[in-house]
């Protein structure tokens, strides 16, 4: 695997292209001179755990038959005030639409995050939590590793 990074101005906008060609694009707070042109660096692994801890929430759920009309999923992350500010909680909040059991929801869910999310693996020392609604119904409040 490699990530290839390029400045695009003289400030802190970057753009990231995998060998597939596709790109993100990275951008620096205000403060360092940042000009909102893109994801800031730590916005990017919030949005790699999303996508991570989805990836295999689709056919876990297939498997168990049950019938997935939508997945949106929204992060939060807490970090520390200290320098490097490292996120010192992760919470993963899946809005699913369908003909969905909660307690298979439940199950894929956390065989996603904290069995098969390679991200959520790495970030090992993070207190990371899920939470889930089905058709607009909560699955109850977020839980963590078991």
């Amino acid at each position: 695997m490699r990530v290839t990074l390029d400045r695009v101005n003289d400030k802190v906008h970057f753009v990231a292209s995998n060998a597939d060609g596709n790109t993100i694009h990275l951008d620096g707070s205000p403060t360092v001179g940042g000009e909102g042109a893109g994801f800031r660096p730590m916005e990017a692994v919030l949005a790699a755990i999303a996508g991570c801890a989805s990836m295999d929430l689709g056919p876990i759920l297939t498997k168990q038959r049950q019938r997935v009309d939508g997945v949106s999923i929204a992060v939060t992350g807490e970090r520390a005030d200290a320098v490097p500010a490292v996120f010192t909680s992760i919470t993963v909040h899946y809005d699913l639409t369908g003909e969905i059991d909660a307690d298979k929801a439940r199950r894929a869910i956390e065989l996603s995050v904290f069995k098969y999310c390679s991200v959520g693996a790495m970030l090992v020392d993070v207190d990371i939590r899920y939470s889930f609604s089905i058709n607009g119904v909560s699955g109850g409040p977020p839980v963590g590793r078991a």
